[in-house]
């Protein structure tokens, strides 16, 4: 018989952050465990449930008992399972000994080749697995490889889970299941919201979980319904404000207070409009992270004094919710305003001494001795960008100044953003103060790049500075861990040289940061590692652009240290695969290196006089009269171009390889073949490896 199956385990309220996460890893185990016991399609429709109190899976047409099966076992070689008169051999008898089988069966043996042999095989008549036998054990396992970095054992039960757990359900179309997990005998009741609706709820069938406790227990049982919702509810609440307010976009709170709430009802709260002369980051941070409501912003994105609360209740009196609420944010904006007031009473230069009691890392030196480096990478990053030096070195110096600050000391997510308001209230230029605030970006993936060449100039120092340093000290990430946040850091990197683009050498960049050091610091020799590191990001970022991996290691496989300029080459690997001479080049290519590869002693450039053949005499006249052409169009960046000028050489080349031996006799005609092909070679490379393609 087939009919949905219900598992419900009730529980005290669940880790907020990570619910989501654990009832779609309850429900993918179980459902995954079903299947395996043919107790269910892979198919079959199943729903997802997971509420502060709760985590719950429905799953259509399961089986009260899974199908039979047949399973076919290889017993023994024929040869040895008969004695030489043909009767079972005592090694026989003791096989089917062990695996119960009858000696009757023997009879009905299948005899197959395997191999090179003959063999008995059986076939065995497997029951099906018996829902009511197995159900609690899988739900059981299903919870224990939940990602739970901790648990709790609760009165004097022996069971440990994440939280208490109170009650399980276990019922298929409207039988229960026996059974027991976690000390709970498994039934048919649970509970409904805690302040509303019906305390104990009786689930008659499995198919009305959802709608049974929606309306007899006020629960919303599925995370994406009451997160789709709570969305749906904040935009019409914010849109009741007028003005054209919004409400603060973020994905994390919403997962976070659809967590909290079994039946979500929104509220809009009002504080004072004198707190508005507080940063507006300070407010809306410490609404978010600390009272969990949603801001507004007006049409123009500015905050304005209403917010939004995500209730779990529907009160009679609204104000009862919205006044006790906006007590509460009273009290969190006036810290952030006492924060904000006594922070300015000192200028950021003049908090630069503190830095020094500040570890940056136990072998890297302070925060002190890292900005004083920062100072000195910064002016040489400017220096070679031509841009403003004694700004990027006055904002490098102030950029770690506010995280001895009240502000930043409270919300260290506010660092650089509060940094930027004390340099403006300091009296620093505009340029500096926008430095300081965005010398952390990019600081995730698709975050903006800094502006202008004073922030790009410092915000590269930063980086560099961190990784430079940690690799030089051995600190690099390993697998999936990266504690300083190194993999990161790198994007960055070559995000601002690529996007922006800035015309700077990543190998000069390292070797600058690594000046910064003082002798004996940075082990030797650190830097080749370094920069394969980059280029390794760099591969993974140019695939995410559509390239092929061969059109990536065409390019990347000379190592090339001008970051800026690969895009364009890549770009103009891809144009150059698209031509009807691409494959015969790269093939032509493949070739050359081979060939060079072998080639032995020092090759000197080719030498007009010792060419023989006319194929070679054409070959090099075509090198020479278009390599001045191919190195224009390289200079000027033009690499598309520049390939397909190259494209032109495939009829000298082609003819080349047909008539010419370059392995002559000859060494000094040997010699100037092989320096003929590394002319040839040398202009292709100039933009990428071609001999990588397989066109």
């Amino acid at each position: 018989m087939q009919e949905t199956l219900l598992v419900e385990l009730l529980t005290e309220e669940l880790p907020p952050k990570a619910l989501s996460r654990l009832g779609d890893a309850f429900a993918d185990g179980l459902f995954k465990a079903l299947v395996d016991h043919k107790l269910v399609a892979a198919d079959a429709a199943h729903q997802v449930f997971a509420s502060p109190r709760r985590l719950a899976l429905s799953v259509e047409g399961v089986f009260d008992r899974a199908p039979d099966a047949s399973v076919r076992e290889k017993i023994m070689p024929v040869a040895v399972a008969l004695g030489p008169d043909g009767s079972p051999s005592p090694a026989l008898l003791k096989k089917l000994a062990a695996k119960s089988i009858p000696e009757s069966a023997i009879a009905d043996f299948e005899r197959a080749m395997d191999g090179k042999s003959e063999s008995f095989f059986y076939t065995a008549r497997v029951a099906g697995a018996s829902l009511d036998d197995v159900l609690s054990e899988l739900v059981a396992e299903a919870l224990k490889k939940l990602p739970i970095p901790k648990v709790m054992r609760w009165g004097d039960s022996t069971h440990q889970f994440v939280r208490p757990a109170h009650g399980l359900i276990q019922l298929h179309g409207s039988r229960v299941v026996p059974g027991e997990v976690l000390g709970l005998a498994a039934g048919n009741v649970t509970r409904g919201h805690r302040f509303m609706g019906e305390r104990l709820v009786t689930i008659e069938h499995a198919s009305s979980y959802a709608a049974t406790l929606a309306e007899r227990g006020s629960v919303i049982a599925s995370f994406a319904e009451r997160r789709a919702l709570i969305r749906a509810e904040l935009a019409k609440a914010a849109a009741s404000v007028g003005g054209g307010a919004k409400a603060v976009e973020d994905e994390a709170l919403l997962d976070e207070v659809t967590a909290l709430v079994e039946h979500p009802t929104i509220y809009i709260g009002e504080f004072e409009a004198e707190f508005l002369a507080v940063p507006q980051e300070c407010l809306i941070l410490t609404m978010k992270q600390n009272q969990k409501y949603f801001p507004l912003l007006d049409a123009s994105g500015r905050l304005i004094n209403k917010f939004l609360i995500v209730a779990n209740i529907n009160a009679d009196i609204a104000d009862n919710i919205t006044g006790g609420n906006a007590r509460v944010v009273r009290a969190r904006l006036s810290d952030a305003k006492f924060f904000f007031d006594t922070d300015r009473k000192q200028r950021l230069e003049a908090r630069l001494g503190k830095l020094d009691s500040v570890v940056y890392h136990n072998r890297l030196g302070s925060q002190k001795l890292r900005v004083e480096r920062l100072v000195a990478l910064a002016g040489r990053i400017a220096t070679h960008l031509k841009t403003d030096v004694t700004a990027a070195q006055r904002a490098a110096l102030l950029a770690k100044a506010d995280l001895v600050t009240e502000m930043v000391g409270e919300f260290p997510e506010l660092q650089g953003i509060m940094g930027e308001y004390y340099a403006r209230h300091d009296g620093e230029s505009a340029v500096v103060a926008k430095a300081i605030e965005q010398h952390y970006h990019p600081r995730f993936a698709g975050d903006s790049l800094p502006e202008g060449n004073v922030a790009a100039a410092v915000a590269l120092a930063d980086k560099l500075d961190a990784i430079v340093g940690f690799f030089g000290i051995g600190e690099k990430p390993t697998g999936d861990k990266d504690p300083f946040g190194l993999r990161r850091a790198a994007l960055g990197v070559l995000r601002m040289l690529m996007e922006t683009p800035l015309p700077l050498d990543l190998g000069e960049l390292i070797a600058d940061a690594a000046a910064g050091f003082a002798p004996g610091v940075l082990a030797p020799g650190f830097e080749a590692e370094l920069l394969a590191f980059f280029l390794e990001r760099l591969r993974g970022v140019l695939r995410d652009t559509g390239a092929t991996a061969e059109q990536v290691e065409a390019v990347l496989a000379l190592g090339p240290t001008r970051i800026d300029v690969v895009p364009a080459k890549l770009a103009a690997v891809r144009e150059f695969v698209a031509l009807p001479e691409a494959a015969a080049l790269a093939a032509a290519n493949k070739r050359i290196v081979n060939i060079l590869k072998k080639a032995e002693g020092e090759i000197f450039d080719a030498d007009v006089a010792l060419l023989v053949e006319p194929a070679e005499k054409a070959l090099f006249h075509a090198v020479v009269d278009l390599a001045p052409s191919v190195h224009s169009l390289v200079g000027s960046g033009d690499y598309t171009a520049a390939l397909k000028a190259l494209a032109a050489l495939r009829g000298a080349v082609d003819t080349f390889f047909d008539e010419v031996m370059v392995n002559a006799e000859e060494p000094l005609v040997r010699a100037n073949r092989l320096a003929l092909l590394r002319q040839l070679a040398g202009l292709t490379l100039q933009v990428a490896d071609i001999s990588r393609l397989s066109v």
